[in-house]
């Protein structure tokens, strides 16, 4: 493959300085995070973004979708860890699980780890990203997609959700871009889309959304949460540090009956030893739960000029 460094600068925020190739990427409008790139794995344009699979100084391996990056191989299981198990954990007994986005295969590698769980969907609307995770990122979807329980469904995840029956979802896990990274995804943080989300749970159900960051993003954060307050009786927030997306990650659960913020250490490390999840887990234990519920949720203050 012959790759062409302004094409690459243009679409995906690279730059060369006196070492090489950097990715530069934004952290909020004002802050931005630059990292040496050591070999790039795969580029491509496809029909919704630019996506790129390199190795990166200090992250491993990551996907970058759109000059961002999605998950790094040296701490996408503090990601994806806090944003599957809380919720799965919630639930008395989740058997079947629908997850939109998630290309690379981790949040359906994560889901996986529970005994319960029957099925999987993982509905996703770039077939060509998913199609590069399965051939050059095992690292992270660990044979996720072949597992026999995981359906993968290549279309627009809020499509997907108006055309499913209504009451047959024990969670859903929305594993998106962020609320501010693109009009495409922001359309999948509505009231509106929720309320379908909503339909489409059990009676008992619950979803999560990751959102962006809280402290960098206030005004869109707040308009999320809002949203899902809207739809949901039961709304719970919590964050975590990701060294790779320089912030914490910020996540919101919308639940018809279980709060997971009311769960204690005892009763996430009794589900986790029921499901034989526990040994398979390298971040989330009941004590990380505990701490994520606890975490104040920070928004920006004003700095004075």
């Amino acid at each position: 493959m012959t790759l062409n460094y302004y094409g690459l600068r243009l679409l995906c925020a690279m730059s060369v300085g006196e070492s090489g190739l950097y990715i530069d990427e934004a952290v909020s409008p004002n802050t931005r995070m630059r990292s040496p790139i050591r070999r790039i794995i795969a580029f491509t344009r496809t029909k919704y973004q630019t996506a790129i699979i390199a190795e990166v100084a200090d992250y491993g391996i990551c996907l970058i979708l759109d000059g961002y990056t999605q998950s790094s191989e040296v701490d996408e299981f503090i990601y994806h860890e806090s944003l599957v198990h809380p919720v799965m954990v919630a639930h008395k007994a989740p058997e079947r699980v629908l997850i939109v986005g998630g290309g690379e295969g981790a949040t359906l590698r994560e889901v996986l780890k529970h005994s319960t769980v029957r099925e999987a969907v993982m509905v996703d609307i770039d077939g060509e990203v998913v199609e590069l995770a399965k051939k050059y990122l095992k690292v992270m979807h660990q044979g996720a997609f072949d597992d026999p329980r995981a359906k993968v469904v290549i279309m627009d995840g809020a499509e997907y959700i108006r055309r499913a029956p209504s009451g047959v979802f024990d969670v859903v896990i929305l594993d998106l871009t962020d609320p501010y990274s693109s009009e495409v995804a922001r359309g999948l943080y509505t009231a509106e889309f929720y309320r379908e989300v909503y339909r489409i749970l059990k009676r008992d159900g619950l979803m999560v959304t990751q959102a962006g960051c809280s402290f960098f993003y206030g005004d869109t954060y707040d308009w999320v949460l809002r949203n899902v307050e809207e739809v949901f009786p039961i709304v719970c927030e919590y964050n975590v540090w990701v060294p790779s997306f320089g912030y914490a990650c910020n996540f919101i659960v919308g639940s018809k009956v279980y709060d997971p913020a009311k769960l204690t250490i005892e009763d996430v490390e009794r589900v986790l030893k029921e499901r034989e999840v526990k040994e398979k887990l390298r971040f989330y234990s009941g004590r990380a739960h505990a701490a994520m519920m606890l975490m104040p949720i920070f928004r920006p203050k004003p700095v004075s000029p």
